[in-house]
């Protein structure tokens, strides 16, 4: 009996804590952070500053970011309105690396500039804003998001830039720094390939239809290139999604990155608190933090 006796307060104090984990709700998932969202943390993504284009597959929209790219984005809007890209072509998939579209003949540039100021970074401003992350990057002093893009900064050297994470767009150009003019873009669909931060002018991100461009054939020639014209995807458009007819206009928002939501969701995604992680990593890297994007219905 006294035996008994002195196993009792322990098995009650393990029965209250099977009670206890049993009755503790569980931690929020991103699903349930999002829908928690207030409606004021998210932002509507401009007609003016989305990209729209047609691929036999589908549609690929790009939201563009003028803040970090303005002298390149206004290039490529000539050249849009000029159907520059109408007739073009995917030409090169490079395995976890980046799809890239552009025209295979010497079709003229018409009012667009042939060359323009890189926009590798620019100077830090208040006026841009950064929500930083307090994790360690191998490519940047401080990483975070400015704008709704994912981005680094240099306080020292007063710079700031956009990052190479997935689904990211830049500019493709030779070896002089100014000839990156907008006339071939890339989007990254591998493996954010952070080398090339401050080296390429980036000008947006795709926010619907990546995946038709990440399940594309590889090229079989070197970087990933067509062999062979048959290969090439064509390309129908790109068009302003301001000049589309209002009913074909894409319509999305996107989540502020400068909110309470975002702030949880980084949280969310840097700890996994969720029971099938076993281990919580308890760091994030910036390309791993999602950027939420959801669709607008039309008003009737």
């Amino acid at each position: 009996m006294t035996g008994n006796m002195k196993f009792t307060p322990i098995l009650l104090a393990l029965g209250v804590a099977v009670l206890s984990a049993a009755a503790a709700p569980a931690p929020p998932s991103m699903n349930d952070i999002l829908a928690a969202s207030p409606h004021g943390d998210w932002r509507h993504i401009e007609a003016a500053n989305m990209l729209v284009m047609q691929l036999p597959a589908g549609r690929v929209v790009i939201e563009l970011a003028p803040t970090f790219a303005p002298k390149v984005i206004a290039n490529i809007k000539i050249l849009v309105h000029a159907h520059y890209f109408d007739g073009a072509a995917i030409v090169r998939s490079q395995d976890n690396y980046v799809v890239q579209w552009a025209r295979s003949d010497r079709h003229a540039l018409g009012a667009a500039q042939n060359t323009v100021v890189p926009e590798f970074d620019r100077a830090i401003s208040p006026d841009i804003g950064f929500t930083a992350i307090s994790d360690p990057d191998s490519y940047a002093p401080q990483t975070g998001f400015s704008s709704g893009f994912p981005a680094a900064r240099d306080p020292a050297e007063g710079r700031t830039w956009l990052t190479h994470c997935y689904g990211m767009v830049g500019v493709g150009r030779d070896m002089g720094a100014d000839t990156g003019n907008g006339s071939e873009l890339y989007a990254v669909t591998g493996q954010s390939p952070r080398h090339l931060d401050r080296n390429v002018t980036l000008i947006g991100r795709v926010v619907e239809g990546i995946e038709l461009l990440s399940v594309l054939p590889r090229g079989t020639s070197a970087l990933g290139f067509y062999d062979k014209p048959s290969q090439r995807v064509p390309i129908s458009s790109i068009q302003l999604a301001g000049d589309m007819p209002a009913a074909k206009q894409p319509n999305f928002e996107a989540l502020r990155t400068d909110s309470a939501t975002f702030r949880a969701l980084i949280q969310e995604r840097r700890t996994r608190p969720d029971p099938w992680f076993k281990h919580s990593p308890g760091h994030i890297n910036v390309c791993n933090i999602p950027l939420p994007v959801r669709p607008v219905a039309m008003a009737k």
